[in-house]
């Protein structure tokens, strides 16, 4: 298995285009820093960071006394930011009212969103380019099961994905390092369980590239299922776009109105809702939205699998 793998990865990195997903990460990481950068000089002076934070609770007070509409999470969200800011001025722990390495690092999180794209383009290859390329037959002959040999594409799109967010991740923390410092906050603030609690800074930014990772993952899974079931690139990119794009939006609107969309794929992948108190369906969990994606998981692949290990590729 180790030795398919490996065959994977090679052939991933033989292809001119995943150097130009890679120059294109970090030029997009580059240019963000240039602009922060930029942006930042501009300010005259740096903010009182107290008065920040007062502006904050104030903030938090008139939209809890105004909005109605506001749901029970949203308001227990918004009342959790307010025992925050309260537990910084009563503690004398700073927030950061400009750039530093870790607020880059924390920015650059929405980047993710562009290293599922470069994973959807090498998932919907990663099967469908061995017909393209008449490859498939020289690579069933060998005695190794179908299972196996999918199993080999599809971790190495997996090991592609970690590659790509592990770049993403230390580009962010030398540029941000170079550019901004490494001063600012050393913990991170969070409400849980009635009280405010001190976490480690580093550990709450790899829990926010862990959960905004998950939709990049099942919309690879599932441009891997359409490429091994369809043997066609194109269609498995156009489609996982489609939906990366679209899907999320759609499902928004349909919630409006129907409590069953919290059992769509894209009600779902974004389970940092559960941190902001903005869940799409009341009643949603984060233990409610891992079951539903496991399922989805496990359906991709049982298609993907079943298919694969079943066309007859003697045509």
């Amino acid at each position: 298995m180790f030795r398919l793998i490996k065959n994977e990865w090679i052939k991933i990195f033989k292809r001119p285009g995943t150097y130009v997903m890679i120059g294109l990460l970090v030029l997009m990481v580059a240019g963000i820093a240039g602009l922060t950068k930029y942006s930042d000089s501009k300010q005259q002076e740096q903010a009182n960071w107290e008065q920040v934070v007062k502006a904050e609770i104030a903030g938090y007070q008139k939209q809890l006394k105004e909005d109605s509409y506001m749901t029970k999470d949203q308001k227990e969200y918004i009342k959790g930011q307010i025992k925050v800011n309260e537990y910084r001025l009563q503690n004398d722990v700073p927030a950061d009212v400009k750039t530093t390495m870790w607020t880059f690092i924390e920015d650059n999180a929405q980047l993710l969103n562009f290293v599922g794209l470069f994973m959807i383009i090498i998932a919907a290859g990663s099967v469908a380019s061995e017909y393209t390329w008449g490859t498939i037959k020289l690579l069933l002959i060998r005695p190794i099961s179908r299972p196996k040999i999918l199993l080999s594409k599809y971790l190495g799109v997996v090991l592609f994905g970690l590659f790509m967010m592990a770049v993403l991740f230390l580009l962010s923390s030398l540029i941000g390092a170079i550019l901004f410092g490494t001063s600012g906050q050393s913990v991170h603030l969070a409400y849980e369980g009635g009280k405010v609690v001190e976490q480690s800074l580093v550990l709450h930014l790899a829990k926010l590239y862990l959960l905004q990772s998950i939709s990049v993952f099942m919309m690879a899974t599932m441009a891997f299922m359409i490429s091994a079931a369809f043997r066609s690139s194109s269609l498995a990119i156009g489609i996982a776009m489609f939906l990366l794009f679209m899907g999320p939006s759609v499902t928004g609107l349909i919630a409006m109105k129907y409590d069953w969309a919290k059992y769509s794929l894209f009600a779902n992948t974004d389970l940092l809702q559960f941190e902001t108190g903005r869940v799409l369906v009341d009643g949603m969990t984060l233990g409610f939205s891992l079951t539903v994606l496991a399922v989805y998981f496990i359906i991709f692949h049982v298609l993907a699998f079943t298919i694969f290990s079943k066309r007859d590729v003697a045509a």
